[in-house]
Order: C-alpha cells, then sequence, then structure tokens
C-alpha cells in the first residue's frame, strides 16, 4: 500500500514564524535588559518547546527556574498579541494540502509549539484545509522527539504507523518519525539544514512542497505496478 496520511510538524515546515518568534524573543530578553539575538539564531532556539526556547535566548547565568517560568509567562503574553504580524505559509504550502487530499490522504499537525498557540496558528493561517488532528505540546504528554503523539494521531486516524509520512524541518521531526515507525522526510525551506536532516535520519529530503505529492504519488505507483 502507499501512504495514506501525512503529519506535519508547523514551525519551519507548514508556516514561515521565524520572524514572529524572534521578535516576541528579543522584546521579552530586552524587557529584562538581556542581550538580544539575530532573527538567524532564533532558528537553533526554537523546535523544543517554549521552555527551552526561554533557557536557550537567556543568558547562562540568568537560567534560574523562577526567572524562566517568569518569561515564560511573559513569552506567551507578548507572543499572543504578534504571532501573525508577518507567519505565513510558506510558498507551495497550500497547494501541497489541496492536492494530498484529493489523493485522498489524511492529513494532521503535531507541533511542540504550546497546544493553544499551534490550534489558533493552524485555525487562522490554514484554515481552509481540514486536519484530523492538530496537537500541540500538551501537559503531561512528552514532548517531540518522544513518540506519543504521532502515535496518538495514527491511533485517531485508525492507520499504522508505515502507513504515515511524517514532515519536518528539524533532527528532533526526524527523530520523532523514526522512533514512531513512521517514514521521515526532511523540508530543506525550514529552519535547520541538509546535513542535520540527513544525519538525523532522514529518508527523503524535499526542497519544495510540491515534492511531497511527488512522494506519495511516487509511492502508491511503485506499489501498483
Amino acid at each position: 500500500m502507499g501512504y495514506k496520511a501525512v503529519i506535519f510538524d508547523l514551525d519551519g515546515t507548514l508556516l514561515d514564524t521565524l520572524d514572529d518568534l524572534a521578535e516576541s524573543g528579543n522584546r521579552v530578553l530586552a524587557a529584562q535588559g538581556m542581550p538580544t539575538h539575530p532573527r538567524e539564531a532564533y532558528c537553533y532556539f526554537v523546535g523544543d518547546g517554549l521552555e527551552m526556547l526561554i533557557r536557550r535566548i537567556v543568558p547562562e547565568d540568568r537560567r534560574d527556574e523562577e526567572t524562566i517560568r517568569r518569561l515564560i509567562q511573559e513569552f506567551r503574553e507578548v507572543y499572543s498579541r504578534n504571532w501573525n504580524v508577518l507567519s505565513r505559509p510558506y510558498p507551495g504550502v497550500d497547494d501541497m494540502l489541496e492536492e494530498l487530499r484529493r489523493l485522498g490522504l489524511s492529513l494532521a499537525v503535531l507541533s511542540n509549539k504550546p497546544d493553544d498557540f499551534t490550534r489558533h496558528c493552524v485555525q487562522e493561517l490554514l484554515g481552509n484545509h481540514s486536519f484530523v488532528s492538530v496537537l500541540g505540546h500538551r501537559p503531561g504528554v512528552p514532548r517531540k522527539p518522544a513518540p506519543d503523539g504521532a502515535l496518538e494521531i495514527a491511533e485517531t486516524m485508525g492507520l499504522t504507523p508505515a502507513d504515515i509520512l511524517y514532515l519536518g524541518d528539524t533532527a528532533t521531526d526526524m527523530e520523532t518519525a523514526l522512533r514512531a515507525g513512521m517514514t521521515p522526510v526532511g523540508a530543506l525551506w525550514g529552519f535547520r539544514t541538509a546535513d542535520e536532516l540527513r544525519q538525523s535520519g532522514a529518508a527523503h529530503l524535499v526542497s519544495h512542497p510540491g515534492e511531497v505529492v511527488e512522494l506519495v504519488r511516487d509511492k502508491t505507483a511503485s506499489v501498483q505496478d
């Protein structure tokens, strides 16, 4: 059988959110008198959840637990007002999602972004598309690369992991897919490099969303031959 579903990471995969994430992070730091970071540095700060983002951007000598907790809340407040200033779907994403649905695949989103932000971003920026499941990080559920969220989605879809292609842009995503028994595909338009994706186990690398559709079609054709 060919692939029956695709699970997508959100930031750096479906949505280009880097500018708004960086701006929000730097506003929080500046308000505390802490040094800010260039936009490009946030490519490596994000991807492992909000708490890890804050720990990475705060100076080492200010990473006590009280400060981290307080800045997490301050980031939530700033980001809630600025999450959609520049964030948009990557070029080709809308067409990819429409074509995958036309081919009969089930679609889902799995992110380490807090669950409320994840759902809001998908609703507002990808609301024209139908997803079986949209999951961000939820208290009590391990973050990626733990496979829990991916396996929960597979169960919701009524599919085995082998039926599912997993698209993401970081080593965390590739490890999540591998640990869940899914096919890991690296998105080269995202936040990390081809080397990182390849070394972390990507079965395929794609440079444009349309290539995901080609992967699905090729898999279907090879099974039918």
